[in-house]
């Protein structure tokens, strides 16, 4: 019996010494759109081995839908998040219900409002946020939680602040899925915005920007300026320390560069490496 005790006892310590993070990295599946058409099977093996478990994603790479979830499940992989067309929202936002069930993730992202090359105006902003609303809100009935993913063209200034202020403003049935380098691009200060906002994002896509990047106001850039979390000109650190504050449920990494199978696993490194400091 003491022998039972002192293993529990020590089980237990071993337990609490270990780093619990409330907050989970995933992996934007983008960043290994080039590797994937080459080993798409090769390429979810590296996910896995450095230690990501959470996909967003939402497409099977040409497999069967359910071949698919096996096999990213013997990985110890899953899809928790799903992109969410705007155009599909107006029109069929049962489609993006069907398919985040499918994989049993519960986010749902739109990455882009339809608008004319640099010319985002206001217009477009409250149609969006009528979009958001009334499809969030079936979104949300179903169990799935809108997120909209800013892009940069949302910077634009409107009255005494600027057009992504009335998106956050009005939100009522969707959150945010921020991508702190699109918003520093388009001139925003993503770690101010989330603490002014503390309950609007959920999800966070973390990618850093090299020093000396111009800005851009239309959402494009040169990907090649996604650089390792921690060395570039976005306060990775200070917004990985808020979402530990505001309880943001994943930190999504983003490497849109030719580099990311180098720099991904440093970029794990470097979350974990703030996740466990007090």
């Amino acid at each position: 019996m003491k022998r039972i005790k002192k293993i529990l006892s020590l089980g237990l310590m071993m337990f609490l010494s270990c780093p619990l993070f409330a907050q989970e990295i995933a992996l934007q599946l983008y960043s290994l759109r080039n590797e994937m058409r080459e080993d798409m099977k090769g390429s979810h093996q590296l996910v896995a081995d450095w230690g990501i478990k959470y996909l967003e994603g939402g497409g099977t790479y040409g497999m069967d839908l359910e071949d698919y979830k096996r096999f990213i499940s013997g990985l110890g992989l899953s899809v928790i998040g799903v992109g969410a067309d705007f155009k599909q929202l107006q029109e069929n936002p049962q489609a993006i219900i069907d398919n985040a069930k499918a994989y049993g993730a519960k986010y749902a992202t739109c990455f882009w409002i339809p608008h004319e090359n640099g010319k985002f105006s206001i217009k477009e902003t409250m149609e969006a946020i009528k979009v958001f609303n009334e499809a969030g809100k079936i979104l949300k009935d179903a169990g799935i939680t809108l997120c909209y993913h800013p892009h940069g063209y949302e910077f634009k200034p409107h009255g005494k602040g600027v057009l992504f202020d009335e998106l956050l403003k009005n939100a009522k049935n969707y959150a945010f899925n921020m991508d702190v380098y699109w918003v520093q691009m388009g001139g925003g200060d993503p770690l101010a915005i989330m603490k002014k906002y503390p309950k609007k994002f959920p999800l966070l896509h973390l990618k850093d920007r090299a020093y000396g990047t111009p800005g851009s106001s239309d959402g494009r850039g040169d990907v090649e300026t996604n650089v390792v979390l921690g060395t570039g000109d976005v306060d990775i650190r200070g917004l990985i320390k808020q979402a530990k504050k505001v309880g943001t449920e994943y930190l999504i990494i983003e490497d849109e560069s030719s580099r990311s199978v180098q720099q991904i696993p440093k970029s794990v490194a470097y979350i974990k490496q703030v996740l466990s400091e007090k």
